[in-house]
């Protein structure tokens, strides 16, 4: 079993923060090493992050891709470096003549399955280097881009705020909220950028359960993958998946393509499971035995 703490934690990131930031502080907070955030948030921006600690740093890859909720604020009309208020102004545009309803148009082509190039002021690697390090030294590099899913992207006007936008955006991971807001400007035959990004949920954690850097409240390992139907096994079985073998689906009783959290009789997760080979299931995290 595991020494230290276990768990997830939801954490309203503060502005200003960086993830690795939230990720240090509570290393110190709790008093372990093992300590990982799923989904980047930008420093400027705020809301919920995800933090895996002890065993639970191992379920991460599995939570990374649940779906995201954003709100934040659209300005027209003023380009920026960084996509965001953080940036530079590089052009400006007269775009006081848009409504809601011509940018709620653009919007819709926005929406679905699209390819959305990543800002050079993001954390993705190219060639071995995050972007927005290549982009402090003036670099630009060709980035190719990435199918990412946007299932709604809503907006309202601001009263006596012509130019601005309040926007919120459900989307895929990996999707860049920046992105939208430059690109939406585009569509409009002008220019954008993004402020107060704020996110709101990642699958099933939202921000009413979110705490404080300094308080954090760890959800047990079993909790943390929640948005997955769970198998119970008995103590038998159980054995079996404490050692890691390889099952069959009738063992586990799935017919969908998973991941499957398996929980014991006293509903504590046990591991993991996944798609092998020839039909049969393997555990990708096995955390007993």
């Amino acid at each position: 079993m595991s020494a230290g703490p276990d768990g997830l934690a939801v954490i309203d990131k503060p502005a200003g923060w960086t993830s690795h930031d939230v990720v240090a502080r509570l290393r110190k907070v709790l008093g372990t090493r093992k300590v990982g955030h799923a989904g980047t948030l930008d420093p400027s921006a705020t809301g919920v992050l995800l933090v895996g600690v002890g065993r639970a740093t191992r379920l991460l890859r599995f939570i990374t891709p649940l779906r995201k909720i954003y709100t934040g604020e659209i300005v027209l009309g003023v380009e920026t470096t960084t996509l965001d208020a953080d940036g530079d102004v590089t052009e400006t545009h007269e775009m006081s003549g848009i409504t809601v309803e011509a940018a709620r148009e653009a919007a819709q082509g926005l929406t679905g399955e699209i390819l959305q190039v990543p800002p050079m002021v993001s954390a993705l690697k190219v060639g071995g280097r995050r972007l927005h390090e290549l982009a402090r030294e003036g670099i630009e590099v060709e980035r190719e881009a990435r199918p990412v899913t946007v299932h709604r992207f809503d907006l309202e006007s601001v009263e006596g705020e012509p130019l601005l936008l309040a926007a919120e955006v459900e989307c895929s991971s990996g999707t860049y909220v920046r992105t939208l807001a430059a690109d939406l400007g585009t569509a409009l035959g002008g220019g954008a950028h993004l402020r107060n990004l704020r996110r709101t949920s990642i699958g099933s954690f939202t921000l009413s359960e979110a705490h404080p850097v300094d308080e954090p409240v760890l959800l047990s390992p079993a909790e943390a993958l929640r948005d997955y139907r769970s198998i119970e096994v008995d103590a038998d079985l159980a054995r079996l998946v404490g050692h890691g073998r390889v099952l069959d689906r009738d063992d586990l009783g799935v017919d969908d393509d998973g991941p499957w959290p398996v929980v014991g009789p006293d509903g504590a997760l046990l591991a993991v499971y996944e798609p092998g080979s020839g039909g049969r299931l393997k555990p990708g995290v096995v955390l007993v035995g």
